[in-house]
């Protein structure tokens, strides 16, 4: 089933897409006959970005009472003793642990002449 992509459908789905509204509640709004993934293919071909969240960049303290942010580099700084013990917390790499600064510290070529 084709759906007819109307002016207002297009300006209702640029105005929830760059809310951030999820792709399948976009679908619901626009009515029957639009599926999720006419929503992503439409909001592509229109160049539609969605509205970036602004994230403060923060140090990640380590204790007994705070669980460990499982996102960001996880390059240590300071004591893990100290209260201003914290991790790096920039944007990894990904499948690593570390962000690209902190990858070319800790992971260096094999020397072929050492064993």
């Amino acid at each position: 089933m084709t759906f007819n992509w109307t002016e207002a459908k297009v300006k209702k789905l640029e105005k929830l897409w760059t809310k951030n509204t999820p792709a399948r509640d976009i679908a619901k709004q626009l009515g029957k006959g639009i599926s999720r993934n006419a929503i992503i293919g439409k909001a592509n071909r229109l160049g539609l970005t969605r509205t970036a969240e602004k994230k403060e960049k923060k140090n990640i303290i380590v204790n007994e009472d705070v669980l460990l942010d499982t996102r960001g580099c996880r390059w240590p700084f300071g004591d893990p003793g100290n209260e201003d013990f914290h991790f790096c917390g920039d944007i990894q790499v990904p499948g690593k642990p570390y962000c690209l600064e902190h990858c070319m510290i800790a992971y260096r070529k094999k020397d072929s002449k050492r064993g």
